[in-house]
């Protein structure tokens, strides 16, 4: 069978290439995929950043073992010293209607990335930390042009991102960033020679930790020293299913990626896979905006990994001086869950994943953004690829639909009698007039390719 070719897959150039440096470098999977991680905190602002959190699935090829790492954000408050005062509610249209969010300081959750970043370079990096982080110090120090899907997100998110500190960023001189216009900013080049030089640990017990709690406090939180002192990343189940003859390995969750996939049925043929299909990924959530964005790494020697990573809409709540945007977590109505108390990890959709051949060698490394239809979007490749036989742009940027409750939201170009048999099956259908971040944001490497979402200008490189 075909060995997967090293390769980088993003939603920016700028952040593939960023990891596509490093591994020219001789870095491993996990050296460029934290490099370009770290890049897409100064290039795919919009979606994610050093104040948000992610999760990381590392595939090592010589032990066939998939490790899942937790470095999502947890429920601050454990100081017990401050009550958090209430959040902004803010109205954000997509697809047509208003959906009701919460950003603020009460918003801000504990951050994970410079964490998780620094825990996948400790266990599986061999460069130099500063060397892995100085793309990103590059692409910060400049700015980075932004991609047209990109600022297509914008239009959706400006009511968050642009709010407060962020107004000058999103919409300098009042004009809101188009494709082509130039991300940047200040101080974020200082904040991240800063990061290369002292470690993740300066955003945990050094010197921006105190800036961090301070600036969430006066913005009406309650983040504190002992929220930051505290955190760590963690290990999590790794979840198994089969497709195709093939091991999709992932976390668990909280869309339940992996059992939808082990859900299917054996029987895949068209057309009368999509009810099928439709029937696994029926979602009886609501439709929710997700800043989020993924990175898929494949190096030479076969090792994969891969990292989903976001800010949820950012919450407005600038580290002053340093170009940080905080998280919205706790703004996130689906995310917050009864059970939610002081040093709790939150739940979330993202799930990197890899997919292992019969043979036991990696066949796909694979994520995506797009909350709630993170699934969809992963479900669909897949399928593409392992099932269909297309190359990983075709499967990437084919078609999708995505299911809420008895609606089956499609987008054009979808094959018509997979259309025909949902409508036979009872499903109401939905067409939507083009292509949109709506339905997720796949990047992925594998023996298919490379490729990144067209929905979000993503692009996939080979070494």
């Amino acid at each position: 069978m075909k060995k997967v070719a090293a390769g980088v897959a993003a939603s920016h150039p700028a952040t593939a290439e960023a990891g596509l440096r490093v591994l020219r470098d001789g870095g491993t999977a996990a050296d460029a995929a934290v490099a370009a991680v770290l890049a897409c905190c100064a290039s795919e602002t919009i979606y994610t950043g050093l104040g948000g959190g992610g999760f990381a699935t590392y595939f090592d090829a010589s032990t066939g073992r998939a490790t899942c790492l937790d470095f999502f954000v947890s429920v601050p408050g454990t100081d017990g010293d401050r009550q958090a005062g209430p959040m902004v509610a803010i109205d954000v249209f997509f697809g047509g209607m208003p959906q009701v969010y919460s950003i603020g300081g009460a918003s801000v959750a504990v951050p994970g990335v410079p964490a998780g970043c620094g825990e996948v370079h400790r266990r599986w990096g061999r460069l130099p930390w500063a060397e892995v982080v100085q793309p990103a110090v590059e692409l910060a120090t400049s700015g980075v042009p932004v991609p047209a899907a990109h600022a297509l997100t914008l239009d959706s998110c400006a009511p968050a991102l642009a709010w407060g500190e962020g107004a000058s960023v999103y919409t300098p001189h009042g004009r809101r960033l188009r494709g082509g216009d130039l991300l940047f900013h200040d101080g974020l080049g200082r904040a991240m020679t800063t990061l290369a030089e002292a470690g993740p640990q300066v955003f945990y017990t050094g010197e921006y930790a105190g800036v961090m709690v301070d600036t969430v406090r006066a913005a009406g939180g309650s983040l504190g020293l002992r929220d930051l002192a505290e955190y760590q990343v963690l290990d999590t189940p790794v979840d198994h299913a089969t497709l195709a003859g093939h091991r999709v390995l992932a976390r668990h969750d909280l869309n339940r990626t992996v059992d939808t996939i082990a859900g299917l049925p054996a029987d895949l043929s068209r057309p009368g896979r999509a009810v099928k299909v439709a029937a696994a990924l029926r979602d009886q959530g609501r439709q929710k905006i997700g800043d989020t964005t993924n990175v898929s790494v494949v190096d030479s020697d076969g090792n994969a990994c891969v990292i989903t990573t976001t800010l949820g809409l950012g919450s407005g709540v600038w580290l002053p001086g340093l170009g940080i945007n905080l998280n919205s977590m706790l703004g996130e109505g689906e995310l917050v869950t009864d059970d939610l108390a002081p040093g709790r990890r939150m739940s979330s959709n993202m799930c990197p994943l890899v997919v292992i051949s019969p043979e036991g060698e990696l066949a796909v490394a694979a994520g995506s953004a797009g909350a709630s239809r993170i699934r969809t979007a992963l479900v669909d490749t897949l399928l593409g690829v392992l099932v269909d036989g297309l190359e990983m742009a075709e499967a990437t940027g084919r078609p999708r639909f995505h299911v809420v409750d008895d609606t089956v939201h499609v987008e054009p170009g979808y094959r018509r009698d997979e259309l025909g048999a949902l409508a036979a099956a009872g499903w109401r259908i939905k067409q939507w007039p083009g292509l949109n971040h709506y339905f997720g944001g796949v990047t992925a490497v594998g023996r298919a390719g490379a490729a990144g979402d067209p929905r979000r200008d993503g692009v996939g490189f080979l070494l």
